[in-house]
């Protein structure tokens, strides 16, 4: 199975419209950071988790041709927003299958009530087929079981995903012991780390950190990161040796 982190950064993304950050001027490659989503790849599969707003340019810099669905983690704009984009799928490969809570569902049939009428719908809309995903059941993805880790994002319930050896939770603030359970023994863990600042919605640096002593995935990568978390490369000299700062169009196999 291979991860391609199409995006690694904050909702505004990095660098920021009008910022003179230092970190937004940089020159270096692993410091531009579209929004945070994932293509999962495996045998002839291809899934992406959440569709934000830069998925167009996502697409077209990994040459993903293929999308069999898209797992949602929640119904944020920056992880949602790029749904009117899957057109080109929907054309080569009819409806596209999305994952989602129930919750996150009905809020995108409010925001694109377009892709979801079934009554003179306009031609060329997207198409999706629904799956809801509810917590403790897990899900096939291809000849994979998705299992949904329940977290909180500053009091918003948001999905995490681990498929196989591999989890991936983004916008995480809070997780319960039991959904701590469904990550043990993984081989790679994807998990949030947005500042070194306290935030109230996300984990900072630190509590990332010690979110992954308390996990023990063979190896972590820490997605979702602002501007001010500063530079890569002196940011990646900080961590502990299994933990990793992970950039767009990083691409890790397991």
């Amino acid at each position: 199975m291979k991860v391609y982190f199409l995006g690694t950064g904050t909702s505004q993304g990095i660098p920021v419209i009008g910022s003179e950050h230092p970190v937004c001027k940089s020159l270096d490659s692993k410091d531009k950071r579209l929004r945070v989503s994932v293509l999962i790849r495996w045998d002839d599969y291809s899934f992406v988790i959440d569709c934000g707003p830069d998925f167009r340019q996502q697409m077209l810099t990994s040459n993903c041709h293929k999308v069999d669905g898209i797992v949602f983690t929640h119904e944020h704009a920056d992880h949602t927003a790029g749904l009117d984009d899957i057109r080109p799928f929907n054309f080569r490969q009819g409806e596209m299958p999305i994952y989602a809570h129930q919750r996150v569902i009905e809020n995108m049939k409010m925001r694109f009530d377009y892709v979801f009428e079934t009554v003179n719908k306009y031609p060329g809309a997207p198409s999706v087929k629904i799956i809801e995903v509810e917590n403790n059941k897990s899900f096939a993805i291809g000849n994979k079981l998705a299992i949904p880790v329940n977290v909180s994002h500053g009091g918003l319930q948001v999905f995490g995903y681990r498929i196989d050896d591999f989890a991936y939770l983004t916008d995480v603030k809070t997780i319960e012991e039991d959904e701590i359970e469904k990550l043990k023994n993984l081989k790679v863990l994807v998990v949030n780390a947005l500042r070194e600042e306290p935030h109230f919605s996300h984990f900072n640096l630190e509590e990332a950190l010690e979110f992954i002593a308390l996990v023990k995935p063979e190896k972590a990568y820490l997605t979702h990161i602002s501007h001010v978390m500063g530079f890569h490369e002196e940011v990646q000299q900080k961590l502990p040796e299994n933990v990793f700062l992970a950039y767009d169009n990083l691409e890790i196999t397991l």
